[in-house]
């Protein structure tokens, strides 16, 4: 059977015939067009303009046939099995009546029994590659994660055990593998760079165990970002085209049949489908499978410093206004890690990151997904404001490792941020009217230098190395200033003002 493609030239005829029926039907909500009446032998047009627009309506829909018999083969179900372990309680008494939330030894409690139970769930998968017997198939890592047993099935029933080749969470990505000597179609990937608001797009994949499911909508729109427990090392496509539970792993392809998303997660408050799906965009994609293949990991780059989006006056009052950074996209350094790539190269605490290379950085979100796509050992240039001053940095990119031992609390520099006063801070924290300085507001480590030294959230630092720190201005460059080997910090503290220091 020949598959019939649809040419720019047929979706502006349909388009343009579906404008004729819109003004053929006053009940359709248009505006109407008025005629001037003609005699009975004119009636004819009418069916001859509604046949022409089934001719167009048959070609959009042979498209569409094509493009869910050339995607189908090529999307997966994938069932897993999961092995749980959960603590259980064990109690000394035979009712747990009096004790429902004290069920600690000499309480009431006793010691826990690890219970173990095996759990199922069901994904998508996009085959998209293969070598020999080999295939290799796309899904989301929250998909297989921790799973024991994996196995694929195809639109056409066959089923095959299949084993992780890799995951990564920071994407939400993984790859597994099965082993066939039949040809099983490889899906075509497309070009998610190209996409654009409006676009039509195919959601395919296994909602509710519903196998080889196909929906359609368009690109509502481009570059979101995160929520909740999203990964955030992606920004996503949002669609409308129905996607449900048991849709994650699955493709988004456009009208060519091409992949140009992967299905991720929806925004539902109900649980189903509302409209707002979300997929990764298959260029954020096209390297973590070459990855995978070849060392079963995805490597990030790594810069070494913790970042925040200044802008948010709400979360931090005071701090663009202070540094000059007002409504100034970037992403600000709250803080480093002594001896990371960030330190070595001298960035510093304060500083504002608005390009790298020759790509703007707009917010923190995006300075994370551009530093962790840069290969660990390349050199960037890094633009900065510092201090209302444009400055440049060139950093030779790390790699992210979780258990790096450079990036823990210790080593945090300085370990602490701080905020403006302003009146609602004043009020909160019981500042004296006449008091001058920057507020701490955060200590987020124990074991980082601020919080060893005994820095806590509500000082008032008035000085640091003898400097007035009466905005964040002063308070960075203090900061920095001189060695930034030892910083002495003046506080006030319920009255009293104390010295503090800090060697890093």
């Amino acid at each position: 059977m020949k598959r019939k493609t649809l040419s720019i030239a047929a979706v502006a005829a349909v388009a343009v015939l579906g404008a004729a029926l819109f003004l053929l039907s006053p009940a359709s909500g248009f505006t109407q067009v008025k005629t001037t009446p003609t005699a009975p032998s004119a009636q004819p047009a009418v069916p001859a303009q509604l046949a022409a627009l089934n001719l167009g309506l048959d070609t959009l829909q042979d498209s569409f046939r094509a493009v869910a018999q050339k995607i189908l083969p090529s999307v997966v179900e994938i069932d897993v099995t999961q092995t749980i372990t959960q603590q259980v309680p064990q109690f000394s008494f035979p009712f747990d009546f009096g004790f429902p939330f004290d069920q600690s030894p000499g309480n009431g409690g006793g010691n826990n029994r690890a219970r173990t139970f095996r759990q199922s769930g069901l994904g998508s998968g996009i085959v998209v590659q293969h070598s020999g017997n080999r295939y290799y198939v796309l899904t989301n890592n929250h998909v297989v994660k921790d799973a024991s047993d994996i196995s694929v099935k195809l639109n056409d029933q066959r089923t095959f055990k299949a084993r992780t080749v890799g995951t990564d969470p920071r994407k939400d990505t993984a790859l597994v593998s099965f082993d066939t000597r039949d040809s099983i179609p490889v899906a075509e990937l497309g070009d998610s760079d190209t996409l654009q608001v409006g676009d039509i797009v195919f959601a395919v994949g296994n909602p509710f165990g519903f196998e080889s499911t196909v929906t359609q909508g368009i690109v509502s729109a481009l570059g979101r970002r995160a929520q909740g427990d999203a990964a955030s090392y992606t920004d996503y496509i949002q669609t409308d085209a129905a996607i449900n539970q048991g849709n994650s792993g699955g493709a988004l392809v456009n009208i060519k049949g091409e992949v140009i998303g992967m299905n991720t997660w929806i925004a539902a408050p109900t649980g189903g489908n509302i409209g707002l799906g979300f997929a990764i965009p298959i260029n954020n994609a096209r390297q973590a499978i070459q990855d995978f293949i070849a060392k079963g990991k995805v490597d990030y780059g790594w810069l070494g410093a913790q970042i925040a989006d200044i802008q948010d006056k709400d979360t931090y009052p005071g701090f663009a206004a202070d540094l000059k950074l007002d409504g100034v996209k970037g992403a600000f350094i709250m803080e480093i890690f002594k001896g990371s790539p960030a330190d070595k190269a001298g960035v510093l605490p304060g500083d504002y990151v608005t390009r790298v290379d020759n790509a703007d950085i707009s917010s923190a979100a995006e300075l994370t997904k551009a530093v962790g796509s840069l290969p660990a050992g390349s050199t960037h240039t890094f633009s900065l404001i510092r201090y209302g001053e444009k400055a440049s940095v060139t950093v030779k990119i790390g790699v992210r490792d979780d258990k790096d031992q450079v990036a823990q609390g210790k080593n945090l520099w300085p370990g602490m941020t701080v905020i403006d006063i302003n009146d609602q801070v004043r009020q909160q924290v019981d500042i004296p009217r006449g008091t001058q300085g920057v507020v701490v507001g955060y200590v987020p480590d124990q074991d980082s230098p601020a919080s060893i030294a005994g820095l806590k959230p509500g000082d008032v630092v008035t000085r640091v190395n003898g400097k007035p720190t009466r905005n964040m201005m002063e308070y960075y460059k203090a900061l920095n200033s001189g060695s930034g080997r030892n910083v002495m910090f003046t506080i006030e503290r319920d009255g009293s003002e104390i010295s503090i220091g800090l060697d890093r």
